[in-house]
């Protein structure tokens, strides 16, 4: 059995912060000036006789960006961070690509890495276009003749054939990364680290990027690790996903399970089904409010989490507050990047709206649909027949679908593609060229 390529094992690393302590006085004495200019200049002294990092503030906090990170990743995977601004996820790239060192744990790389963490990356502004990709494959350990055998790939990827031969300096930051990105994809690393710089560029270059980080991945067994915002990027082109908060790994799995912890980060509100108006979208006219909603299983009672296969059943109350015109109410599924995927709607729209006295009303709903294993949201709006608002909720109830099948070893719960499973009719299989009517019974 092979060994991981990237072996991660209780990573850790701190930074010193400096805090300027608050005062309320309404004026300073020279005197504490003095004094506390002093008190900083002898503990900066010690600290560079020491070879510490120095540090300005009247106090210093230890502030630890990674804590204790363990992980592997094999030969060949694409792996995905992600995880909110400020949780580890370039601290963690930096340290893999050892341009800084860890303050606690071991990594261990088994090949060469090439590294695209900001724009410019590894580039010297006064060079050229053509001397930076020499000499970033002479960074990365390869030979001028491996260098020219790549380079008109390179540059054909790169698309600045006519500023080859001009400083970087003078290069768009988009250019940068183009150039920056062709010399880390094609020059042959082991493993190859890419942030969120891709964002610079394009759309039309975006998609060619994750191309080709499938195409090194897949047909050149490289290892990528991938840094980005965008979900929907992670979750088309990663095998596997990683999530950081405050610097530790809170999830590792597939990107579907990971991506919804990511979305989840942070959330404390417990919902009972209880609508409470800090949910509510600020549009809406409020002649009419929703109030509650449940979604119950097969027997009635209420529920968070399904079988595939299983109805949708869901109860909806809501108040008439105010003489409103003939309005309708409206019910959508949302997938956990609020994207809504079905839309239904009561009366339909061959009926009249609803007119209804002051008061507060329930309607039962069941939706029968195959939802694939996942996490799903619901969608609550009203609205008059003219089109206008008059109330919208979104996300107002969470639930889970799981597989029906998940107890089969060999069937992955997150294994199925896309949401759910349409109202399908499919003929007899016929050989080619046979009519169905012909075939025998």
């Amino acid at each position: 059995m092979s060994l991981p390529i990237i072996t991660v094992e209780n990573l850790g690393k701190s930074y010193l912060v400096g805090h300027q302590s608050a005062r309320g006085e309404s004026y300073t004495a020279l005197r504490d000036v003095l004094a506390r200019n002093l008190k900083n200049f002898g503990r900066n002294a010690i600290e560079m006789a020491r070879g510490q990092q120095i540090v300005q503030g009247d106090s210093v906090e230890e502030f630890w960006a990674l804590k204790d990170v363990s992980f592997e990743v094999n030969a060949g995977e694409i792996v995905g961070i992600v995880g909110g601004n400020g949780a580890g996820k370039s601290t963690l790239l930096k340290v893999l690509s050892r341009i800084t060192e860890p303050s606690a744990g071991k990594v261990c790389l088994r090949g060469r890495v090439a590294s695209l963490l900001e724009v410019g990356t590894g580039f010297h502004p006064e060079l050229t276009g053509r001397e930076n990709v020499y000499l970033n494959g002479a960074i990365l350990g390869m030979t001028r003749s491996e260098i020219k055998s790549k380079f008109d790939e390179i540059v054909e990827f790169a698309e600045v054939e006519r500023f080859l031969d001009t400083p970087v300096k003078r290069y768009s930051s988009g250019m940068y990364v183009r150039l920056a990105f062709a010399v880390a994809a094609h020059l042959d690393p082991e493993i190859l680290v890419v942030d969120e710089v891709l964002a610079v560029g394009d759309a039309q270059f975006q998609k060619k990027c994750l191309g080709k980080m499938q195409d090194v991945s897949r047909e050149q067994g490289r290892t990528v690790l991938f840094v980005s915002h965008n979900m929907a990027a992670v979750k088309s082109l990663c095998s596997r996903a990683i999530c950081l908060e405050s610097g530790r790994v809170v999830a590792d799995d597939l990107p579907d399970a990971v991506l919804q912890r990511y979305y989840h980060a942070g959330e404390t509100e417990e919902f009972d089904g209880h609508i409470p108006r800090s949910r509510a979208r600020s549009m809406g006219t409020g002649e009419v409010l929703l109030t509650h909603v449940e979604m119950h299983d097969e027997q009635g009672e209420n529920c968070r989490i399904l079988q595939t296969g299983s109805m949708l059943n869901f109860a909806i109350r809501f108040s008439v507050v105010k003489s409103v015109a003939p309005f309708f109410l409206e019910l959508g599924l949302t997938d956990t990047e609020g994207r809504q995927l079905t839309q239904s709607r009561f009366p339909d729209y061959m009926q009249p709206g609803l007119e209804l006295a002051l008061g507060d009303y329930e309607i039962n709903v069941g939706l029968n649909m195959t939802l694939f294993p996942g996490s799903y949201g619901i969608l609550l709006a009203l609205h008059r027949t003219n089109g206008s608002t008059v109330d919208w909720v979104d996300r107002c109830l969470d639930f889970e679908v799981l597989n029906a099948a998940s107890d089969q070893a060999e069937h992955h719960p997150w294994a199925a593609r896309g949401f759910f499973r349409p109202s399908e009719e499919w003929s007899d299989v016929a050989p080619l060229g046979k009519r169905l009517s012909e075939v025998p019974k």
